[in-house]
């Protein structure tokens, strides 16, 4: 009796067939709205997601200023960086951080929920983020508004 065995379907980088989409970040959670953007940049999204393979699609998110947190997060969160500088340590909070520049918010989550390999990069590139509902540069990516 022959039987016969299915083959795991492993597409190749040449298959890889990108869209562009366009997210409203007003009102979400900062966390669960990342969490969806970092799903469509690596491709999880699609029923041929292959892990080494870079399919994902483009996200363009609009009102990043409009984002929220819970709890305290709002005074509690801080933002750290290194300046290079002997005693250079800078400390953002998040309501600070969330007035001068709404895009890094959103930027570094997503980044933080990327695996931490040579494809993060990649798929960090086809990330846009506005604070406004200005996307005119974009326009012919032909992006598809989506509801989270």
């Amino acid at each position: 009796m022959a039987e016969t065995t299915q083959k795991t379907f492993l597409r190749k980088k040449e298959q890889v067939a990108r869209k562009w989409f366009t997210l409203d970040a007003t009102g979400k959670t900062l966390g669960r709205f990342a969490s969806e953007v970092s799903k469509v940049l690596r491709g999880k999204h699609r029923p041929d997601y292959t892990p080494h393979i870079d399919g994902g699609d483009g996200v363009i998110v609009i009102h990043a200023d409009k984002i929220k947190v819970t709890g305290s997060k709002r005074m509690q969160k801080v933002y750290r960086y290194y300046t290079g500088s002997m005693s250079g340590l800078r400390e953002v909070p998040f309501h600070t951080m969330q007035a001068r520049h709404p895009e890094y918010i959103i930027m570094h989550a997503v980044k933080g929920m990327l695996p931490k390999n040579r494809l993060a990069k990649q798929q960090m590139k086809r990330l846009r983020i506005f604070h406004g509902d200005n996307t005119g540069s974009h326009q012919a990516q032909k992006p598809v508004q989506v509801q989270i």
